[in-house]
């Protein structure tokens, strides 16, 4: 599969002339005229995105990490011909890892418990119980996530994992807003349904 221009990334959204704020956008157009110093920023603030997503839709950490590191160099040759104000860098980025988890997935194949119970990173305060409990809870979504149909994983990471607005995810994923809303509805139910007899187990009360 082709990786997206930048004018393609945008694609799925209503038509706003307005420019779009890119704090990312700028430190690509810096690489690109030669500064040195902006490659490990730029790095440090989309990488672990990058890397998130792939992990959540593949739910492999080495084909992750094989994705984000190629994510990473297609965005390297994107830098001298990005059109800011277009898209914002990390929507580009993020659809190039959709596009790069499809194409790897075709090439392989030759109660009730709500995303927002999922917890927030972790606190160092917590105790050895709680972490390994957190865990768990993490462990148990990546097994439900992978259940999911693919179009639908992909909707729900991007909206209540990454928490991107439907908008973005439409223009990501080529689809339309209403699309990207049945497919995270549909996919939030299909979790809640997976998790549902396993609330006890992994911590939750039902008060």
């Amino acid at each position: 599969m082709s990786q997206p221009s930048p004018t393609q990334a945008g694609q799925g959204q209503a038509c706003d002339e307005r420019p779009v704020e890119d704090p990312e956008g700028a430190l690509l157009l810096r690489f690109a005229q030669g500064d040195p110093h902006v490659a490990a920023e730029l790095t440090r603030r989309l990488a672990p995105r990058a890397f998130g997503v792939a992990m959540r839709v593949l739910g492999n950490r080495a084909e992750a990490e094989d994705i984000t590191q190629e994510a990473m160099v297609r965005l390297w040759r994107q830098a001298e011909h990005w059109e800011p104000g277009r898209a914002r860098v990390s929507t580009w980025l993020y659809r190039v890892v959709m596009n790069l988890c499809i194409d790897h997935k075709r090439r392989q194949r030759g109660g009730h418990l709500d995303l927002d119970a999922i917890p927030e990173p972790e606190d160092t305060a917590q105790s050895a119980a709680e972490r390994l409990q957190d865990g768990a809870r993490q462990d148990a979504l990546q097994s439900a996530l992978m259940q999911l149909p693919e179009r639908q994983r992909q909707a729900v990471v991007l909206r209540h994992i990454e928490d991107l607005p439907n908008p973005e995810i439409a223009g990501i994923m080529d689809i339309s807003v209403e699309a990207v809303e049945s497919l995270t509805a549909r996919g939030k139910r299909a979790l809640a349904a997976i998790l549902a007899g396993r609330r006890a187990e992994l911590g939750y009360s039902d008060g």
